[in-house]
């Protein structure tokens, strides 16, 4: 079992040069367990599920992140999930600490399953994922989103990946 490794991210296509182009393969019901995993968490907030400030959190953290050297080198990956209608957590794999952001960690197993469609859908997605957890038997996992690109990226590529974690 590899622990706290993600499934290869393909980066080879990368025609916006903003982010590149998600390959799907290797993704959808793969198995990733963390133990201790180090992340820097970041909160946005929203207005009934939509986001105000992700593009300048983001913005923020990526630019930090890149500016340091944190960025994880294998299988960067940004988990986010709701807390309520009002905000968002979104955690970005790192291998060392920011100064000024908040690091954490996360331990658990973890299914994935690959999406692909309008934002519009992440109720039913989220449902999904609750699925996979309670067939596991763990009918209170965490459901985590691994959003593949911005709109912009996605609509450019004419694909929206979104994969989901669903806590196993």
């Amino acid at each position: 079992m590899n622990m706290n490794v993600v499934p290869r991210l393909d980066t080879s296509t990368n025609t916006t040069g903003c982010c590149a182009k998600f390959n799907p393969e290797g993704w959808d019901g793969a198995e990733v367990h963390f133990r201790d995993k180090a992340f820097l968490r970041a909160l946005t907030r929203s207005v009934m599920h939509i986001p105000l400030n992700w593009g300048t959190v983001f913005g923020r953290v990526l630019g930090k992140l890149d500016a340091g050297a944190a960025v994880e080198p294998e299988g960067f990956v940004v988990l986010s999930r709701e807390l309520s209608p009002w905000s968002a957590e979104h955690l970005f794999a790192i291998r060392a600490a920011v100064p000024g952001e908040e690091v954490t960690t996360l331990s658990g197993d973890f299914v994935t399953k690959v999406f692909e469609g309008s934002f519009a859908e992440a109720r039913h997605w989220h449902e999904a994922l609750q699925a996979i957890s309670a067939a596991h038997g763990k009918p209170d996992g965490q459901a985590y989103f691994y959003y593949t690109t911005c709109p912009k990226c996605a609509k450019a590529y004419g694909k929206n990946y979104v994969v989901g974690f669903a806590e196993v």
